[in-house]
């Protein structure tokens, strides 16, 4: 009995240890604005995101450049070989003098006027694409912001585990006091004693656990926040008390429709296909172009006299391309099927919404009578604690009727966080699955 009290003290002094580092150890109070704000910032992905907005916009400066004119400036110098002339058939060949040094300057400018719509159609293809991406960004930033919630959730619960682990082993601790006292009284026996003992040393365990977690969960977030892993992260108590209005199912089916990022990029996709379409037809239309150009060359190619010869010309420039009356046709007929794929996406999205924010919908209502029937529950633990409290010390129970009421209590009180925690988290599924997050 003695090396069992001896190992219950050791490894009550190794707790008190850790809880005493824990406390030592530096922390911040995070408010969920706060993570969501880190979150953005740091997000590797969406930093990924931001690179392809990037790219997408200068994307958008080169289609629209399409518009400009297409200026050319060349320039030609080399050695002129020597003519030979045959005045008679291919004898008594003639060697006339010739320049040896040739140059030639050449100013060329073409402006589209009409390109059957193919350089709107680009313009527009960019515009989408840089739609999408943005549209992307607004997708990932939401699933992200309810990951970096669900964590910051659990450690809220772990919190409040801590708080109400802290205190259940400071109530034992006097109840242990109390039984000890007992015990030197003759009222009880030393197995009382024990098992109190053994409850105690069980109750500090899950506390050492729940810091442990704690540390964990705090690094994890400490990472994605972009903040020293050995920081511990506090949530804010208020979470718990803000504002939740919920709307009906129907307002939320609408406005997923109308604003979820996953479906907006949808509707972006589908209208890139009409415009795919649109290009594909441009192919087959005419295009229309001014051209102006100068040209300044010695020698004069005619007579290889060693002078300068200028010459310049304005007209305009028109084509149409037959061939594309039979090779676009199957293009055409494979952009309209991707057209109808689209819209099928569309329709399937908007299946997997209604489903999605049912689910949500009806967790959250869930929780909340899950959150009210707890909370009677922790009445009625609480009350039938101190009944068993009082009967125990009247020694009209037993000490394992009061241990069972105060685990009874202890496990209700922690599913009551963890609902209230629950409550929480379906209520912003319901704002992300309508495109509020």
């Amino acid at each position: 009995m003695a090396t069992c009290k001896l190992h219950l003290l050791v490894l009550s002094t190794l707790l008190f240890a850790g809880t005493t580092a824990s406390a030592q150890q530096d922390s911040l109070l995070l408010t969920v604005d706060k993570l969501f704000e880190l979150g953005m910032q740091h997000s590797l992905q969406l930093q990924a995101d931001n690179i392809k907005q990037a790219v997408a916009g200068q994307q958008q400066h080169s289609a629209r450049a399409g518009r400009l004119p297409d200026v050319q400036i060349g320039l030609k110098a080399g050695v002129v070989g020597q003519p030979i002339v045959w005045q008679h058939g291919l004898n008594n060949a003639v060697y006339p003098d010739a320049p040896d040094w040739s140059q030639n300057y050449a100013v060329d400018f073409t402006q589209p006027l009409y390109q059957g719509g193919r350089i709107t159609g680009t313009i527009r293809k960019a515009d989408l694409e840089r739609q999408l991406t943005e549209l992307r960004t607004l997708t990932d930033q939401s699933s992200i912001k309810l990951n970096l919630l669900n964590q910051y959730l659990q450690l809220f619960t772990l919190y409040k585990q801590h708080e109400v682990l802290t205190r259940n082993i400071e109530e034992s601790e006097l109840r242990l006091h109390d039984i000890r006292r007992m015990k030197e009284e003759g009222l009880i026996t030393n197995n009382d004693v024990l098992r109190s003992e053994m409850q105690l040393t069980n109750d500090r365990l899950s506390l050492q656990e729940t810091e442990n977690s704690i540390a964990l969960l705090s690094q994890q977030l400490d990472i994605l926040l972009g903040q020293d892993e050995n920081l511990l992260l506090r949530p804010d108590s208020i979470l718990l008390h803000q504002s939740m209005t919920l709307q009906t199912y129907d307002w939320y089916i609408e406005q997923a429709y109308r604003s979820a990022p996953e479906m907006r990029l949808l509707y972006a996709q589908t209208e890139q296909a009409r415009n795919d379409i649109r290009l594909t037809k441009a192919a087959s239309l005419p295009s229309l172009s001014l051209y102006a150009s100068n040209t300044l060359a010695r020698p004069v190619s005619r007579t290889l006299a060693d002078m300068y010869n200028n010459n310049w010309n304005v007209g305009l420039s028109l084509s149409y391309p037959l061939s594309s009356l039979y090779k676009n046709n199957h293009r055409i007929k494979a952009g309209k099927l991707t057209l109808q794929l689209r819209k099928n996406e569309e329709e399937q999205q908007m299946q997997r919404i209604r489903v999605e924010v049912r689910t949500a919908y009806l967790r959250h209502q869930e929780v909340l009578q899950r959150v009210d029937a707890l909370q009677l529950s922790m009445r009625q633990a609480e009350e039938n604690y101190r009944i068993m409290q009082n009967r125990y010390l009247n020694r009209l129970t037993i000490l394992t009727d009061l241990l069972d009421a105060n685990s009874v209590r202890l496990n209700v009180e922690l599913q009551l966080i963890t609902a209230r925690t629950r409550v929480v988290y379906t209520y912003y599924q319901l704002r992300k699955a309508c495109g509020e997050l």
